[in-house]
């Protein structure tokens, strides 16, 4: 692939474009983009993580470990279903009043769920009292982090120089990936320190207790943000708009499909190679918890460190190139991939699982730049929180139940390739319909 020119894209003649762009890279405005994704995906990161262990924890005691298993990833999925009410909430609020607020109070829910997960009476104590705990706090979850994203996504996009946007943005998602990096380094250090029934009994619920710091330095870092909506809209309201969600129906629905097509993919990737994998390795291929832990670790690390060079990438190559690329590689590897991961080689099986980590970093060291500059800024938190947050419910936390479910009733050990593929498809011939828009300014109306 040739590098494109450098040169920014001329904004169409029909729009208006924001003048005040920044020019320089604000170390503050990485950190507010960082901060909550890492809370956001650590908090839903140990629960993928510790599926086994809540399974027996928090459903009936005796029962089929597939049932319950299937149980406990259909409460992880039920937050899922919430997400997309907390992007249309949380979108019309930071639409309205500014992001940096509504971002302090996504970061302060998920905390407060996360912390009460972990002081939960069990079901050896309650009865099924205790799933329904667990339900309640997983749906705050899900209200909480569906207006998270998609806020720290449009400030640190209206925050960044146009020709280092791309870059950015990939650093909301790389917060991402370093939460649930933490989440796996923290359950892989349990289970190595922990017995089976030291874990069952107190050990699954230091994870979630931890929580409670990363929010509060969370919640001191966004209070202290300065807005990306400006002092002048948010006294006047000039140039804000007074029902976000109808006017992004009536005149951006284009761009809410793209989202949507876009996301497709980047949720049904993350949460099969990121999640579902470590249970895949156990179940499939015979390995220990420990090892597939470690296996998981190995990926995002990987996928860390690469993430922001794809963002790189895509500021001087492009979004929509990138984008494709990234489906298809995606689209091609996932059957050779699971077919190692569930090989009983260990090295190759983390061979397997980094590469397709690989192909998940792409996509999400790009999407956020590209969500960004589809919409306006009237509607932009609204817009992107709610075309991420359908995808999510559609194929994100249902991702592990989708694959464990194939893999049981096909006993073919690479039915969740299928499901891969089948997301790539969408996304790839969503990616072929965006508009070039890398270097441009953000849209005003």
């Amino acid at each position: 692939m040739q590098a494109a020119d450098q040169t920014p894209q001329a904004a169409p003649a029909d729009v208006t474009t924001k003048t005040d762009a920044p020019t320089s890279i604000d170390p503050r405005v990485i950190g507010a983009g960082l901060v909550g994704s890492i809370v956001e995906y650590y908090d839903f990161g140990i629960y993928g993580y510790l599926a086994t262990v809540l399974s027996v924890v928090f459903f009936a005691e005796g029962a089929n470990p597939t049932t319950a298993l299937l149980a406990t990833f259909a409460t992880f999925a039920a937050a899922f279903v919430l997400r997309p009410l907390g992007g249309l909430i949380f979108g019309h609020l930071g639409d309205r009043f500014g992001r940096s607020r509504i971002l302090a109070a996504t970061i302060l829910s998920m905390c407060a769920a996360t912390v009460a997960i972990g002081v939960l009476p069990t079901y050896s104590a309650i009865g099924v009292g205790a799933a329904f705990l667990l339900v309640a706090a997983r749906c705050v979850q899900g209200i909480a982090s569906g207006g998270e994203v998609g806020g720290a996504a449009a400030y640190v996009a209206e925050k960044s120089p146009p020709r280092h946007r791309g870059f950015l943005c990939s650093t909301v998602q790389f917060g991402a990936l370093s939460g649930a990096l933490l989440a796996s380094v923290t359950v892989s250090i349990l289970n190595s320190v922990l017995t089976e029934e030291q874990l069952a009994d107190w050990g699954w619920r230091v994870p979630f207790l931890l929580s409670l710091p990363l929010g509060l330095v969370g919640l001191w870092i966004r209070f202290r943000l300065e807005d990306s909506v400006t002092k002048d809209e948010l006294a006047t309201g000039e140039g804000l708009a007074s029902a976000p969600a109808a006017e992004l129906i009536r005149e951006h629905l284009p761009g809410l499909l793209r989202t949507l097509g876009l996301s497709t993919l980047l949720f049904a990737g993350y949460y099969v190679v990121y999640v579902y994998a470590s249970t895949h390795l156990q179940r499939t291929a015979g390995f220990s918890p420990n090892a597939a832990f470690w296996s998981t670790t190995t990926t995002l690390v990987v996928s860390c460190l690469t993430m922001p060079l794809f963002g790189h990438l895509s500021d001087r190559w492009g979004r929509k190139p990138m984008l494709f690329v990234a489906s298809v590689a995606f689209g091609v590897l996932a059957i050779p991939c699971f077919a190692l991961m569930s090989a009983p080689s260990l090295p190759l099986a983390v061979v397997a699982q980094v590469v397709l980590g690989l192909s998940e970093a792409a996509l999400m060291g790009i999407v956020f730049a590209a969500f960004a500059e589809m919409f306006p800024s009237r509607v932009r938190y609204t817009g992107i929180a709610l075309g991420f947050n359908l995808a999510s419910m559609a194929v994100g936390g249902t991702a592990p139940l989708i694959s464990l479910w194939l893999l049981d009733v096909t006993g073919s050990s690479l039915a969740p390739a299928w499901f891969l593929i089948g997301t790539a498809v969408i996304t790839a011939a969503t990616s072929l319909t965006v508009t070039e828009t890398r270097g441009t300014a953000l849209r005003a109306v």
